[in-house]
């Protein structure tokens, strides 16, 4: 485990660099990120290249003792370029350009834009591969932010009907597959396709769907390009890209087939904005975050990076990007830097080093004060974090959780397209299950859906609306318990309603069918009552039990909870108190010891480690007896406790109060 930073040489005097790098490695940082966003700084003109400031950069901090992770900057295309290409910019749903002057002004359907990419990144491959101070490279940069998964204009159409050419094959296959007869949309051939936007009511949702994996896939295609230019002219070097947190739009395991691990950018305050809590949620984590936010995407991550990530930029303070941007409560940014690390990460870079006095990002934090050499509150708390990791030694491995949940982008893209409810929200329903079992203490993996599900006690299948045949083969396999949410096997591949009914290839395993659903506003529920009780919210389905045992009702006696064999089917959204009834039931079944949490307090084992973190204001116990590494027996807020768990027996935990 270590720290590192990401760093701008180009923005600071070159007198400051040396010094810089002596203070980041007595704060305890050992990697640190450069050269992202510095395409017009490397080539101001076209083919004129000033590498000089770069490489003097570079030999400064290898001299220091940090490990240097290179980014390809194809995230800032320079303005010169565009002036070239303008055909290169991205085109909004209305049509529009998305112009020059800030940041991932690109299509991905661009020949020129391919062309050029692949030119800078040979170029810098070429000129820093070898580098001796070079640990590793980050491609592009948080593919898919600001909606730019997106763009409709004339290249993305010539690409997608390219695309459909190479799937469909003929005109007579297309139309079947999207059921084109609807509507009188038939298509002569691949030429008449158009994009599904400036329609005047609804597109297909087939058409939009196929439209999606195009896009998600010339992501992912676009990136390997990258990533074989690295590997055949800079060889044993790393590759990983910077994902961010609550980004669907494109699928993050295909990108991640590309790299050697995962990496995703932290920024928990923010993203209390960007994720549907309700208000009164918002104001209780304003300034601390969900406990269980960053943590989602940490575990998302190593999934996504086979078993290995780093946070690549870390939120060191108050960001400048969401709708409100609290200063994090004393404590936080150590707490995250530590919580990431008992998820497993291997680096937590913060970004970044020093804020920026100007440009779009000068109200974010760094871990230095706007154009000084002093130290931010964040930046003192990093330097405590490489205090506690130097303390805590190496960490062990991060074992096979007991529950798996598996994940699915394109469940995401079907419940945007369709969502017959307006606060449906697929990546809001794994959120929540995810928060449920982790209030019972349990250590969760994300998984993709196909893969080998043995060894996991417990698998939530939260949102699976098309099940491919691998996925249908790994749960037929699985030999724990298994529960599936609402809308599974609701599609075939081609958007259909199967023709054996939702959930269709999952009906011989979960012995139910579904005959219709009910969308319900906001203040409209179902009594659910049985094994388990509460209520159904925002979603209700109406099942046949055909083959399963029939655990929970709604009023109308039709099933809200069934099981056949270890494989249960939930009819709907639940409520909290439902869902938490339903986690416990299934993990009690399921033979997992659990350790009931409150609200502001998680747990995670990493080897022979337990780390307990707290983010609310109520101090907590930690286990009698435990074994204590780093910080007391009693929680404060805001605090970080970590106790050895190779000791045969602990009393449970409990709150407790001073």
């Amino acid at each position: 485990m270590s720290l590192g930073v990401c760093y701008y040489p180009e923005h600071w005097p070159e007198d400051w660099w040396e010094r810089d790098a002596a203070r980041m490695m007595a704060l305890g940082i050992r990697h640190v990120r450069i050269g992202e966003f510095a395409w017009s700084r490397l080539e101001p003109a076209r083919g004129v290249f000033d590498f000089g400031w770069l490489d003097r950069a570079m030999d400064v901090l290898a001299a220091a003792g940090l490990k240097i992770v290179l980014g390809t900057p194809t995230a800032t295309p320079p303005r010169w370029l565009i002036d070239d290409y303008p055909g290169i910019l991205p085109v909004d749903e209305r049509g529009r350009n998305r112009g020059f002057g800030s940041r991932r002004h690109y299509s991905f359907s661009s020949k020129d834009w391919w062309r050029e990419s692949r030119r800078i990144v040979e170029v810098l491959a070429d000129r820093y591969g070898h580098h001796p101070g070079l640990a590793g490279w980050q491609t592009d940069n948080e593919y898919g932010c600001h909606g730019t998964t997106f763009s409709y204009g004339p290249e993305d159409l010539s690409a997608f009907r390219e695309w459909l050419r190479q799937h469909y094959q003929s005109a007579e296959q297309l139309n079947e597959a999207w059921g084109s007869v609807f509507w009188s949309t038939e298509l002569s051939g691949f030429d008449a396709v158009s994009l599904p936007n400036l329609t005047v009511t609804e597109a297909n949702p087939a058409a939009r769907m196929d439209y999606w994996r195009f896009l998600s896939s010339q992501i992912a295609t676009y990136d390997r390009m990258q990533c074989e230019i690295i590997r055949s002219r800079s060889p044993g070097r790393w590759i990983t890209h910077n994902f961010m947190g609550f980004t669907n739009d494109f699928d993050h395991w295909a990108v991640g087939d590309n790299l050697d691990f995962a990496s995703w950018d932290s920024y928990p305050i923010g993203f209390v904005e960007k994720f549907p809590f309700t208000e009164e949620e918002r104001n209780r984590w304003a300034e601390t975050s969900h406990p269980d936010l960053a943590p989602f995407h940490h575990d998302l991550y190593r999934g996504v990076g086979k078993g290995r990530f780093w946070v690549m930029e870390q939120q060191p303070g108050p960001v400048n990007w969401a709708p409100w941007n609290p200063v994090p409560k004393p404590g936080m940014v150590r707490l995250w830097t530590l919580e990431a690390m008992a998820h497993g990460a291997e680096v937590v870079s913060y970004f970044r080093w020093r804020q920026s006095p100007f440009a779009q990002e000068q109200m974010h934090a760094g871990l230095n004060l706007p154009g000084l050499q002093e130290l931010s509150p964040g930046g003192r708390e990093a330097e405590q974090a490489a205090q506690d990791l130097i303390l805590l030694g190496t960490p062990g491995e991060t074992a096979r959780a007991p529950v798996a949940l598996l994940y699915d982008y394109e469940s995401w893209w079907s419940t945007r397209i369709q969502p017959h409810g307006q606060d449906f929200r697929s990546e809001e329903l794994a959120f929540r299950w995810y928060e449920s079992v982790r209030r019972l203490g349990l250590d969760v993996d994300f998984v993709r859906p196909g893969a080998d599900l043995a060894g996991y006690s417990l698998v939530l299948v939260p949102g699976l609306v098309h099940a491919s045949d691998d996925a249908c083969r790994a749960l037929e396999a699985a030999k724990g318990v298994v529960l599936y949410g609402p809308r599974a096997g609701s599609r075939d591949r081609n958007f259909r309603i199967p023709e054996n009914l939702p959930p269709g290839p999952l009906a011989g395993l979960t012995g139910v069918r579904l005959r219709e659903v009910a969308s319900l506003r906001p203040g409209l529920s179902v009594a659910v009552q049985g094994a388990v009780g509460g209520r159904m919210i925002r979603w209700r389905e109406h099942l046949e039990a055909r083959d399963a045992d029939v655990l929970s009702t709604f009023p109308d006696a039709s099933p809200a909870l069934t099981a056949r064999g270890n494989q249960h089917y939930l009819a709907g959204w639940p409520d909290e108190d439902l869902l938490n009834a339903t986690m416990r039931l299934l993990v009690d079944k399921a033979g997992l010891d659990a350790t009931p949490l409150p609200a502001q307090v998680r747990l995670r084992r990493r080897g022979n480690l337990t780390y307990a973190f707290n983010y609310g204001p109520e101090v907590w116990e930690v286990p009698e007896g435990a074994d204590v590494v780093l910080g007391g027996t009693f929680l404060g807020p805001q605090e970080v406790a970590v106790w050895r768990t190779d000791c045969d027996a602990v009393a449970p935990r409990k709150e407790a109060s001073r």
